[in-house]
């Protein structure tokens, strides 16, 4: 019966001490939490621990939520601000996006083609491991959950337009950055 109810109904259920209404919510959301996490972090067991410091957050905060802005919203501002804490506690920038390198990857490459593409992949890592947190963030949610720039707006506190902003400076930079490391020196536009 829990799973048919709204996340509005399972958080109105969770302010009253409804611990199966919080159960269910968990159940509808660790995924998605979990993917954020381990998108951003690359690491599984990083990835556990922050899907339940989120959780953990979701708990403790619930009876605040107001409903002024989306659940999803609200619960993508709690991994969002779960991954930036991991990141200060540990201080160790991880490569993400693996998936988008697995598709450099070819299945029938000469042993020089596989080291280009594996020395690409390296340095693709690094860049995006080099961008400040919020930088990857914007990545993050945009490609690896399919935000729309409205959520992300929601989820940042800010409007459409900063955020098509901010991912077209990271598209222009990371692009410069990788004719550079293929060999374009000519490549030093701002």
């Amino acid at each position: 019966m829990l799973e048919e109810e709204s996340d509005q109904e399972l958080i109105e259920s969770c302010k009253r001490g409804d611990s199966e209404a919080f159960r269910a919510l968990f159940e509808r959301h660790k995924d998605k939490v979990y993917s954020i996490a381990l998108r951003y972090s690359g690491d599984t067991a990083v990835a556990e621990d922050i899907a339940q410091e989120t959780f953990l957050k979701l708990f403790v905060g619930i009876k605040g939520f107001r409903g002024e802005s989306a659940f999803s919203s609200w619960l993508y501002r709690l991994v969002v601000n779960s991954c930036f804490d991991q990141k200060r506690r540990v201080r160790r920038l991880i490569p993400l996006l693996d998936d988008a390198l697995a598709m450099l990857q070819a299945h029938d490459v000469s042993a020089l083609d596989g080291m280009v593409r594996a020395e690409l992949r390296e340095q693709l890592r690094t860049l995006l491991a080099d961008l400040p947190d919020d930088q990857r963030m914007l990545l993050v949610l945009r490609y690896t959950q399919a935000l729309s720039y409205e959520e992300i707006a929601g989820v940042f506190g800010t409007s459409t337009g900063t955020i098509a902003s901010r991912l077209n400076r990271i598209h222009r930079m990371l692009e410069r950055r990788l004719l550079r490391f293929a060999g374009r020196k000519d490549v030093e536009r701002g």
